[in-house]
């Protein structure tokens, strides 16, 4: 089960390596849920993550997360301390404290510019997380630590990118322009003349000589019919 995990792993982590130019150091956001999964399944994060990832992982919370912990008293007290030890990243809501799910939501707007990671074990936040592109998700099942396979959502957006739809216009006219300085252009408008010239009879010119043989067919015919005609009338 552990070779067949690490394969799972090694597989998603390539898919957002590829698509979405994840690189190392990975930066993780955890939530509170999480932390508690952890101390709970007795699992040393800061160890144990990278290897999963098969790279160096850089663990990150908010202080929405840590202020949101403390409110919930000494339940989450043990989730709390392993919390604190992680870097704290900055968000928008320094006098406005929000709650730890939709602190972690406003982190990857925009197309998740950080490449974070998304680490928690509340149902509601891992759906939201799923509808947005390029966020890994990971969650801890049965004592381990898990990848999410990428969602619908990532999966079309790749989709949608390698169908060249997704390309901006200005894109667009830099790629004809460098063509262009390169004369490439050139080369594809010769290729297509001579793709013309190259080309069969045509098909009308075969019609007209049938007709004519018809009618060099039909006068001789007509000539014989009036010979014997004269010869009858003698």
């Amino acid at each position: 089960m552990k070779l067949r995990r690490q394969k799972h792993a090694k597989k998603n982590m390539g898919f957002y390596k590829n698509n979405f130019q994840f690189r190392e150091p990975f930066q993780v956001l955890l939530d509170g849920t999480f932390c508690q999964a952890a101390l709970r399944n007795k699992i040393q994060i800061r160890e144990q993550l990278p290897g999963y990832l098969g790279g160096a992982a850089r663990l990150c919370t908010t202080r929405c997360v840590l202020k949101e912990l403390e409110s919930l008293g000494k339940a989450l007290y043990g989730a709390k301390l392993i919390a604190q030890r992680f870097q704290l990243q900055n968000c928008s809501h320094h006098k406005d404290p929000v709650s730890g799910s939709t602190c972690l939501l406003s982190m990857i707007e925009e197309g998740n510019p950080h490449h974070f990671f998304i680490a928690t074990q509340d149902q509601d936040l891992a759906n939201k997380v799923k509808k947005k592109a390029g966020v890994p998700l990971l969650f801890i099942i049965q004592n381990t630590m898990v990848l999410d396979k990428p969602s619908p959502k990532s999966l079309a957006f790749v989709q949608k990118l390698q169908t060249n739809q997704l390309v901006p216009e200005h894109h667009k006219q830099s790629i004809v322009q460098l063509k262009e300085k390169e004369g490439l252009t050139k080369q594809e408008g010769e290729k297509r003349r001579k793709r013309k010239r190259a080309g069969g009879p045509n098909p009308l010119s075969c019609l007209k000589k049938k007709k004519k043989k018809t009618q060099e067919g039909q006068e001789p015919s007509a000539e014989k019919k009036k010979r014997r005609k004269r010869k009858r009338n003698r």
